[in-house]
């Protein structure tokens, strides 16, 4: 079983940076492709970025394309999401997930496997 945790959200200004982790308790990440979500205020979740099981392949959503950076350590099971150059539009609950169905989706709804979120909030 996965269990997933976020970690290292919290408040910056405009322009600033933050390191967000996800690690597993269960079974070990290497095994799966993950996925970064946001959640903004009163919207759908909606894709960030995506790493395959050996960080060789990454995709991005364009509105973060050249500000975040998605990369996997399978030997400390962790994924991480350099967010930098952040927005007030950054704002949101972040969320990973592990690409059980090995379904290469950016759609939300394709994923089983969620982390409880962490919230990233960017002020202007």
């Amino acid at each position: 079983q996965v269990q997933l945790v976020e970690s290292g959200g919290g408040l910056v200004q405009t322009g600033g940076s933050l390191r967000l982790s996800c690690a597993s308790s269960g079974r070990t990440l290497s095994d799966y492709p993950m996925a970064w979500f946001r959640q903004p205020p009163g919207k759908e979740r909606e894709f960030v970025a995506r790493i395959n099981r050996t960080g060789r392949t990454t995709n991005y959503a364009d509105s973060v394309k050249g500000r975040f950076t998605i990369s996997r350590d399978n030997a400390k099971n962790t994924v991480s999401l350099q967010m930098n150059s952040l927005k007030p539009e950054d704002t949101a609950v972040y969320y990973c997930a592990a690409d059980r169905r090995y379904s290469s989706s950016t759609y939300f709804g394709d994923y089983d496997t969620w982390g409880q979120g962490t919230q990233v909030t960017v002020s202007s």
